[in-house]
């Protein structure tokens, strides 16, 4: 990875100061983070500023502190340790981690950390849900909500990602992403926790600061020309209601 170029059009967040893991760990209070020993100290060093920047920028364009993308210290990051054989990333909820392939990963951090924030936002804005269980199939399945304004406000996320505009019938992502796992023979593509992480990314990569480290392919590939991210007015919709709920969330956390 240390000779790939990512897009980017970020601040300057190093301010020309060098970064390791081990500062990513201590600035966002991430729980443990594991590094593969096949990255090479040259890669590391590469990846460590890559992935600094790219979590300044997810903290920018959700305006929230640091307590926020670490999950209040309760989530793990991996690099390049291996995984899942074909999986360029992944959320592993039993153990709250997310993982990156060395070669493989950068541009699904927006994803795989939105699942990590959907499972961990589940136990805090639904009643008794099972363990495991992800904040969007909670929703989904019609789990009481805690009573908050911020939780009606990540319920309206949900919605537009979810539901038509007026609430009758599945959202064309929802359908589009049913026909997609019915073409393929499997289920995927269309269970809540995808459709909505699927949803997150495109609201962040549409944000004024680009990083493509942090998320890309939500406009141009193939998943995107398919239909499997939000388009158009719907797009707008949901990137409205993420941006209002990330907003207020970061003003009661910055108080």
């Amino acid at each position: 990875m240390a000779d790939r170029e990512f897009f980017r059009n970020g601040p300057d967040h190093r301010a020309g100061h060098e970064v390791d893991f081990g500062i990513i760990r201590k600035r966002f209070d991430f729980r443990t983070i594991r590094v593969g020993r096949w990255v090479s100290s040259a890669e590391q060093f590469s990846a460590a500023a890559r992935f600094y920047d790219a979590l300044c920028d997810l903290m920018l364009i959700l305006r929230v502190p640091e307590a926020v993308i670490s999950l209040r210290g309760t989530l793990g990051l991996h690099y390049g340790t291996g995984g899942r054989p074909g999986v360029a990333a992944h959320y592993d909820a039993a153990q709250h981690v997310f993982a990156l392939a060395k070669n493989a990963g950068p541009g699904s951090i927006a994803h795989e950390w939105f699942h990590a924030f959907d499972h961990y936002i589940a136990d805090h804005a639904f009643d008794r849900v099972a363990p495991g269980v992800f904040g969007s199939r909670a929703w989904l399945h019609d789990h009481a909500m805690i009573e908050h304004p911020l939780n009606t406000l990540l319920g309206s996320c949900y919605r537009a990602i979810m539901l038509s505009q007026d609430g009758a019938q599945a959202s064309e992502l929802v359908k589009r992403s049913l026909a997609a796992d019915k073409a393929r023979g499997v289920i995927y593509y269309s269970l809540p926790e995808e459709v909505c992480a699927r949803a997150f990314e495109a609201w962040v990569q549409d944000a004024g600061v680009k990083n493509q480290f942090l998320v890309k392919g939500t406009q141009q590939s193939p998943e995107a020309l398919s239909g499997l991210y939000p388009q158009g007015e719907a797009r707008a919709r949901i990137g409205s209601a993420f941006g209002e709920y990330f907003s207020v969330l970061g003003r009661a956390l910055n108080r």
